[in-house]
């Protein structure tokens, strides 16, 4: 049950999309393979949050230790980067759907940071769904850049860190979903998710769908969430 005075519902959801090069594997295919099925499951994804009322969804889509994959895959990766953007660009403007970045989407090339930015100021207005992407992001960065904000300002204060966080003006994290059975944060969240409730499935990431999301939602109005209290 919900904590006391706590929404069953959850506002915010994460998910750390794993499990595409598996996918592939498992049916002799291209790791690019298993990443394209990986964004068709991110568009359920943005379709599942607008059905289930969620106010924001953050999906993590390029880690900052992601650059040491093969030159093939980052590209392959870069590829598809482009092609959702622009494929699905005028559904998320005709849905509402408000797109944010997080992380350092500057240091990808020219052509990539135009598209983005593109979408950004196309979707800038909306006031439904915010779909938060992880583009070259770290948590580890992402505390060490706020916290050096903090410090410029002279108030190193948990409060101060997290008005510096590229996830000031979401809501705060509820859930964090992780597919493939894999448990572990990977560098993502981790001020966020101090007090979130973690959700970590055996499905691989392509496989995920609305249902699976309703079920991990379900889990989560089943929690207490106590936040330390008793």
């Amino acid at each position: 049950m919900a904590g006391e005075g706590e929404p069953a519902g959850a506002r915010h959801v994460a998910i750390i999309m794993d499990g595409n090069g598996r996918w592939a594997k498992k049916r002799r295919l291209p790791r690019a393979v298993g990443h394209q099925r990986g964004v068709e499951a991110v568009r359920r994804m943005v379709r599942g949050a607008a059905d289930f009322g969620l106010e924001a969804l953050t999906i993590y889509a390029f880690s900052t230790e992601n650059w040491r994959r093969p030159d093939e895959e980052i590209s392959d990766l870069m590829s598809l980067m482009k092609k959702f953007i622009m494929s699905d660009l005028e559904e998320f403007v005709e849905n509402n759907v408000r797109l944010k970045i997080i992380g350092d989407y500057k240091a990808f090339a020219p052509d990539v940071v135009e598209l983005i930015e593109h979408a950004l100021a196309r979707t800038a207005d909306n006031t439904g769904v915010m779909l938060a992407v992880a583009l070259n992001y770290g948590s580890q960065d992402e505390i060490a850049r706020a916290a050096a904000k903090a410090a410029a300002i002279g108030a190193i204060t948990p409060e101060a860190i997290e008005a510096a966080l590229d996830t000031a003006e979401m809501p705060p994290l509820d859930l964090l979903i992780r597919t493939s059975g894999e448990v572990r944060l990977s560098n993502f969240l981790l001020w966020q998710a101090a007090y979130a409730e973690l959700y970590f499935v055996d499905v691989l990431w392509p496989d995920f769908t609305a249902d699976h999301l309703k079920e991990a939602l379900d889990a989560f109005a089943a929690r207490e969430r106590r936040y330390g209290g008793r």
